[in-house]
């Protein structure tokens, strides 16, 4: 496992130039949201993205190499044994060492693509201890999240129901503290983590199966009915991050996206003792109005 943690350093290393190229094409740093016009991936805000940006540079290298190599055989072949140069064909039909060669060497090249992967796909994949643990559930067509040692849950809708801009959908946008482009991105109430921490999220569906992406943090997971999948992530840097539901789940798929705000820890314990705060009063009026 070292050998091959060496190894993943080492790809990490070849995506350096890529990831900053990345930066440029995403209007120069920014994070968490999706840049019109823009290409590759969005800013890594997580360790795990970083490897995984840096993972797919490093193949994205080999398979340009056996590319250009492929055209260049056939390149050859076709002007070496084109049929003016060759009036009488050859006769063989086999060739044993070529075709012990071709055999082996993408064993070869799998293997060392392997050694490579496989230590990023154990970081995505080896849960860590928690500091915070969210159950998100995908609904038709929403999420709903649930900080179970907190006793906070609460729903998540897209803002602007009519799925179309208006001056009501933008006065709606600026006041939730978004802006008119967020629009189809911005939930009107966001997942809320503290930087910097390890953020361990349970994965569940109501109804049909929905997947929950952030691509700044690296992360996809299936949302199944009836089964808890998990993933986590550290956020290195505060901010809004934006996401979607990347399984077609029906009609409105299109439209239900993930809003993550990574804030300060005291920004958290903050908003932790608002919504607790909430929760009281809304199970206090709950009780007020059963008893009369």
């Amino acid at each position: 496992m070292r050998f091959m943690t060496g190894l993943s350093g080492i790809a990490a290393s070849f995506g350096t130039l890529w990831g900053a190229g990345m930066a440029f094409a995403q209007d120069g740093g920014l994070m968490g949201r999706p840049v019109n016009g823009a290409t590759g991936f969005q800013v890594a805000a997580t360790e795990v993205a970083r490897d995984v940006h840096s993972l797919d540079f490093f193949l994205l290298v080999i398979i340009t190499v056996i590319t250009l190599l492929v055209t260049c055989l056939l390149a050859f072949v076709l002007f070496r044994f084109h049929e003016k140069r060759n009036k009488v064909p050859a006769t063989f039909t086999h060739n044993s060492p070529l075709e012990v060669a071709w055999t082996i060497v993408p064993i070869v090249v799998l293997v060392f693509i392997g050694a490579f992967s496989l230590p990023v796909l154990f970081k995505q994949e080896e849960i860590p201890a928690a500091d915070i643990t969210v159950k998100v559930t995908g609904n038709q067509w929403y999420w709903s999240y649930e900080y179970p040692d907190e006793g906070i849950e609460f729903d998540s809708f897209l803002i602007g129901d009519g799925k179309v801009m208006s001056p009501e959908v933008e006065a709606e946008l600026v006041d939730a503290g978004y802006t008119k482009e967020d629009f189809l991105l911005a939930t009107d109430t966001a997942m809320v983590v503290p930087v910097n921490k390890t953020i361990v999220v349970q994965l569940t569906g109501a109804d049909v199966i929905y997947a929950w992406m952030v691509p700044a943090f690296g992360v996809q997971a299936s949302a199944v009915p009836g089964r808890l999948s998990n993933l986590w992530f550290k956020a290195e840097h505060e901010g809004t991050y934006f996401g979607q539901c990347t399984t077609l789940c029906g009609k409105d798929h299109a439209y239900m996206p993930i809003t993550v705000k990574v804030v300060s820890e005291a920004a958290y314990a903050e908003w932790l003792a608002s919504e607790k705060t909430a929760e009281l009063s809304g199970a206090a009026a709950v009780k007020v109005a059963a008893a009369n």
